[in-house]
């Protein structure tokens, strides 16, 4: 059944700003290597970061009429995050998307589906991140729902999550544990710039990790250097 719904579920700038300061990949491992997107959903130009409240969008099948209402719907700051099903044989967004997208500060865009226009979408500088890009346009005749829960690359997607873009890919941070998985970030983070001092005053990644106790599980033995 098609719906669209306002979303009440809003994260604070503060929290969404404080997510930023990490990569997406710091933020998966602090998930537990769950909650990014598959590596099919790329940015079509690096150098950039995402960030914003999610605005979900499930589309019927190369059609992007709810995505022009999730457009009309979005507030400064908001990423849309597009199930289109993984159908890539029409680009769903482009340039005068883009352009309104622009007018209203939107964070970004995610579609696991297509986009076209891609010259004029880089030089907007809007974030785009999706699986594909097809010179076809999209129909504008058959429903979809707006902020409902979906699945995009791969993972689950509730209006109001937390959306995080950079060169890596996108994370999702459910809203319900955002708190918690900034807490993550900020020990991971601590931890790895504790590792980065460590190996400058000489010691080895490999040690640092412990690993030679797992090797020594496996029954391996690594070679000595010999002069």
């Amino acid at each position: 059944m098609y719906t669209i719904n306002k979303s009440n579920r809003k994260a604070s700038q503060e929290l969404i700003d404080e997510f930023s300061k990490f990569g997406v990949a710091l933020i998966a491992d602090s998930m537990g290597r769950y909650g990014a997107m598959k590596p099919y959903i790329k940015p079509i130009a690096y150098g950039r970061k995402m960030k914003g409240r999610a605005v979900t969008v499930q589309t019927y099948r190369s059609d992007n009429l709810m995505l022009h209402v999730a457009l009309g719907m979005a507030q400064e700051g908001d990423v849309l995050v597009v199930d289109a099903g993984e159908v890539t044989n029409a680009g769903l967004w482009g340039d005068l998307m883009t352009q309104m997208a622009c007018i209203k500060k939107i964070g970004g865009i995610v579609t696991d589906g297509a986009v076209r226009d891609r010259e004029e979408l880089i030089e907007s500088g809007l974030p785009v991140y999706c699986k594909s890009i097809s010179p076809l346009g999209g129909f504008k005749s058959v429903g979809g729902s707006v902020n409902t829960e979906i699945s995009c690359g791969g993972v689950v997607v509730s209006p109001g999550d937390i959306i995080i873009g950079d060169d890596d890919g996108v994370a999702v941070i459910p809203l319900e544990e955002a708190g918690e998985i900034l807490e993550a970030c900020k020990k991971n983070q601590a931890k790895e710039d504790e590792i980065s001092e460590k190996m400058k005053q000489g010691i080895t990644l490999f040690e640092l990790l412990g690993l030679q106790e797992q090797i020594n599980k496996l029954g391996l033995i690594i070679p000595e250097d010999k002069e």
